[in-house]
């Protein structure tokens, strides 16, 4: 620690930004004397910038024109309530500084605290969502792996490799991530960009990481709030009746594991990527019934899907527990087109790909009275509002079949009283 001086005082200032209106809240402490005897200022970053602050004009530096404007207890006064809370973090930290200065003591607990947050707030965000990737959602299913995955990629490519240290996340940032996300390449060997549904499900990613950065402590705001999420559209889902189920029953299909896996799907409900990855080991029998089991990792139980006799049927016959119950299933960018062919073999005239498949084992269930809650647990989701885009195809369907039936003539033959 500096050796200070009997005057030493210590100040929350601004320094100007590369930007063109953005200030980095620093506290210097002047004068301070180093071991040499050699009078310093000494300036230190918090790791906060502010784009909102309140200007005093009947009080301007050499400098950089106007003094910041300031409240009864010396805080930088800002329009935004972010920067205002920025802006007393760097008080406070201001604080401990002229504590120190003035007691020449050792770090207090609270000294401590702040040291260590500022240490946290120096770690890049990216390296830190790639590891809770894997820790946040233990039961999670592989495709939520993959949307967190494929965000922890493009987090990387908007930052054009370099970290993203908590430090620098603010409003202004995540605002441009939200725009580059609306812009963001597919991945794999896939042209173009994401629709803005998968946008906004992949910055409701990035949100959901900052959220638990916040409950971790490497942020000291909750900024995750500060931002709204993308909207999304409102998308048709092309799903199948059960005659439309029948009818692809009794239609051939060049490819019997493709066949299997596609009815497996309807009574199940799985995505293609559980369906390629199912092993014999997952499928046990249980009172009487068959369920898949998927492993848990940092838990003692086992989570589980219940599936019918009928789908266990389209597993085949059994083989050693390492072994895939689908071996051979094609990849996602290649299985849709065998479905095509098929499904307008079986003269459906849906645009029907391999997810609809699961589309339809939701909207099936919620028409033959499965509770929406229970239909949710089913698919995975960690939200239920994500399976309410299902109950408003029933729901459409329902007012379709009240204008089914009409009587001609009712009104002719009206009796008069």
């Amino acid at each position: 620690m500096k050796k200070p001086l009997s005057h030493t005082k210590v100040t929350v200032k601004l320094r100007k930004s590369q930007y063109k209106e953005e200030w980095y809240l620093i506290v210097e402490a002047y004068p301070v004397v180093s071991a040499g005897n050699k009078v310093e200022r000494i300036v230190e970053s918090v790791n906060r910038s502010i784009t909102t602050p309140i200007w005093d004009k009947s009080s301007t530096t050499r400098s950089s024109g106007y003094k910041p404007k300031r409240d009864i207890n010396g805080i930088i006064m800002c329009r935004s309530t972010l920067d205002q809370e920025s802006c007393i973090y760097a008080d406070n930290v201001r604080k401990l500084r002229q504590h120190e200065y003035d007691n020449q003591s050792l770090y207090t607990d609270k000294e401590s605290e702040i040291a260590a947050q500022n240490e946290r707030s120096e770690q890049d965000f990216i390296e830190y969502f790639k590891k809770i990737t894997y820790t946040r959602h233990p039961n999670a299913s592989k495709s939520i792996i993959i949307n967190w995955e494929r965000v922890g990629v493009l987090l990387g490519l908007f930052m054009e490799g370099k970290p993203m240290p908590f430090s620098t996340i603010n409003v202004k940032l995540l605002e441009e991530l939200k725009m580059y996300m609306l812009t963001a390449p597919q991945g794999g060997s896939k042209k173009g960009s994401v629709s803005q549904n998968t946008a906004s499900t992949y910055f409701s990613i990035v949100k959901a990481g900052l959220k638990q950065a916040f409950i971790d402590e490497y942020l000291t705001v909750d900024v995750s709030e500060k931002v709204k999420n993308i909207p999304t559209k409102e998308s048709r889902r092309e799903v199948l009746t059960i005659e439309e189920v029948n009818k692809l029953a009794n239609t051939p299909c060049s490819n019997n594991i493709l066949r299997r896996a596609s009815f497996f799907s309807i009574l199940t409900g799985l995505r293609h990527c559980d369906i390629q990855e199912l092993k014999w080991g997952q499928i046990v029998r249980h009172n009487d019934s068959w369920r898949i089991n998927f492993d848990q990792e940092k838990t003692d139980g086992v989570e589980y899907t219940p599936i019918s006799d009928q789908a266990y049927e389209l597993c085949g016959e059994r083989r050693d527990p390492d072994r895939l119950v689908f071996e051979g299933l094609m990849n996602p960018s290649w299985i849709n087109r065998p479905v095509k062919k098929w499904i307008e073999a079986a003269g459906i005239t849906k645009h029907i790909t391999f997810h609809c498949f699961r589309h339809s084992y939701a909207t099936l269930q919620l028409t033959n009275g499965t509770d929406i809650f229970t239909v949710s647990k089913m698919l995975g989701h960690t939200n239920v509002k994500t399976t309410q885009i299902y109950a408003k195809v029933v729901d459409a369907k329902k007012e379709q079949a009240a204008k089914a039936i009409t009587i001609e003539n009712l009104d002719k033959n009206e009796s008069k009283e």
